[in-house]
């Protein structure tokens, strides 16, 4: 299968550009998704204890030490929601988490070279049965380090996403290690060597809050998307 770049677009609204009381009295616009009570699910080990989630479920995936329990702590608003690990490589589970208006699963980290072939084996596998019900997933967020060329383990979880046409963003993460105009830099680079679009990457950073609103903008519109084609009837000849 070859790579190809995928670009997801919002809709305009209908009739143009609406001017309700908001827009007339310039009050700031609403935060896109406000995170208040983000829990702790269950934890799977084996496809069996996947969960099948009743809102938009959101998968997170990233190397081992990209920095997955800081970005999903950041979106909580809680810094020990998910547990940070000195050890990378340490989750071997999927962790579900809810998150008010969605379910949000952490995957297990790949490409931690002090494991053995056996327990990198048994996480693909895990990987590859949590994606192959993919009719679970509404999006998933790759998670990559900003400062650092994508590694061979990026370039191929990417390709894997492709391949079996699962909607996903990019998110770089660590942006704070960066100044400004590198980060620039290493956006274009990034997005160059993952043959996507600029607008696929979202860059964040753990320590200062950065791209939060961005990420929460994306999660909003693929709730908004989740809802509009539950309502959607479906025509002869489709299948649910």
């Amino acid at each position: 299968h070859t790579m190809y770049a995928v670009k997801y677009e919002r809709k305009p609204k209908e009739g143009g550009q609406v001017c309700d009381e908001n827009t007339a009295l310039n009050v700031p616009e609403q935060p896109a998704l406000v995170i208040k009570n983000a829990e702790f699910i269950t934890s799977a080990a084996r496809a069996d204890q996947f969960i099948t989630p009743n809102k938009p479920m959101i998968a997170v995936c990233g190397k081992s030490n990209v920095g997955k329990s800081s970005f999903i702590n950041m979106l909580a608003n809680r810094k020990k929601l998910a547990k940070t690990s000195s050890e990378p490589g340490r989750t071997r589970l999927v962790n579900y988490f809810d998150f008010g208006e969605f379910i949000l699963a952490d995957l297990p980290g790949y490409g931690f070279a002090r494991v053995s072939k056996g327990e990198k084996e048994k996480w693909a596998k895990t990987l590859d049965s949590f994606f192959k019900d993919k009719g679970k997933i509404a999006h998933v967020f790759m998670l990559a380090d900003s400062r650092h060329d994508p590694t061979e383990d990026d370039v191929q979880m990417m390709e894997f996403l492709h391949y079996h046409t699962l909607p996903f963003t990019v998110v770089l993460t660590k942006a704070d290690k960066l100044s400004r105009m590198k980060l620039k830099e290493h956006i274009k680079a990034i997005a160059a060597d993952l043959y996507l679009g600029e607008g696929n990457l979202i860059a964040t950073s753990a320590e200062t809050g950065y791209g939060k609103e961005q990420v929460l903008e994306k999660i909003a519109t693929v709730i908004r998307l989740c809802e509009e084609n539950k309502d959607e009837p479906i025509e002869e000849g489709e299948e649910e």
